[in-house]
This record gives C-alpha cells, structure tokens and sequence, in this order.
C-alpha cells in the first residue's frame, strides 16, 4: 500500500527518486501515465493490468471514452528503477505534469502521483478546505 507524502527534486538527467518504502510495493518495472489533475500517475504491472482491462471494457462508441482511453495509453511508458530507486521521466510527460525542480511524490493505496511541488501545494490547499464538505457529501 502506498500512503504518505514525500518531497525530492529532479535531477540533471530527468530522475526522481521513489520513496524506498513505494520500492518495496512497486518492484523493479512500473508503468508511469499522465494523471488527472495535471501531476503523473505511477502504477504496479498488476495495477496496471486491472487499469487497462477497464479502459478496455468502455464503450468506444463515445468520443469521451475515446479521448480518455488515448491519453491515458498513447501517454504510458513502461519504467525501470534503476539501484538507487529512481526513475526516469520522459519530456514529454514532464511537460504534461509541468514538472520542474522540486517535486512530491504521493502515495494514494493503489497507485503514486507525482505532482510539481508548487503545483500540489495549490491543489492540497484549496482540496483541504473544501474536506468538510467532501466528507459529508460522501457519507464519511
């Protein structure tokens, strides 16, 4: 399970670190797509392979489903960490992200978000205002 927040920076040659205990989880390959919320989404193979069967059981009638299938696949890219534990990000989805410098990496259970720090600051404090209201409207 993933959970918690850490803070690194990119380096030189593109690489972000993995936090050791996401390591222990994730293994040696993953896959690595652009999220949401504009941050980058890090998935398990088995994960993965559960997300995919999804995307493929929609109905590619829609042009939503469409549109969502293509950036979601034609955007992942299989990953190695390499011994220290980090992994390589590609241009282009560094740019999708707007990742910089300094970067967060979230752990959400099943799956890691990497967010541009500025970005994620932003987000998590107009997110944490609104949790009241969040945790009503789902019943927490």
């Amino acid at each position: 399970m993933f959970i918690g927040e850490y803070s690194y920076i990119i380096d030189h040659k593109k690489r972000v670190a993995i936090p050791s205990k996401f390591r222990k989880v994730l293994g040696k390959k993953a896959i690595v797509t652009k999220g949401i919320d504009k941050c980058l989404t890090v998935y398990t193979l088995g994960e993965w392979k559960k997300v995919a069967k999804k995307l493929e059981e929609l109905p590619s009638s829609r042009v939503n489903v469409r549109g969502f299938v293509r950036v979601m696949l034609s955007g992942a890219v299989d990953i190695t960490l390499d011994k220290l534990g980090r992994i390589l990000i590609p241009d282009y989805l560094k740019e999708y992200a707007g990742l910089k410098k300094d970067v967060v990496v979230v752990g959400l259970s099943n799956k890691i978000e990497v967010w541009d720090k500025v970005s994620w600051k932003t987000y998590k404090d107009k997110t944490e205002k609104e949790i009241g209201d969040m945790a009503q409207e789902l019943g927490i």
